[in-house]
């Protein structure tokens, strides 16, 4: 049981040591750049669409009181 575990570890470590591709630094930077973003447009289309909610149900909210 010991040695299989041993051998798994052995494989795991040469398949990450030398057959993954790694990205340059480039590509990674260009990636996080990406990444970013597409977070920085997400989070504001999610605060436009907060905003236009809450003033429409504060306009909802105003007529019934």
């Amino acid at each position: 049981m010991l040695k299989k575990f041993i051998n798994y570890c052995k494989l795991c470590y040469d398949e990450l040591a030398h057959k993954t591709t790694w990205p340059t630094r480039s590509e990674l930077t260009h990636s996080a750049v990406v990444v970013l973003s597409a977070s920085l447009v997400i989070a504001l289309v999610v605060w436009a669409m907060d905003s236009l909610f809450r003033f429409v149900m504060t306009g909802i909210y105003s007529l019934g009181m």
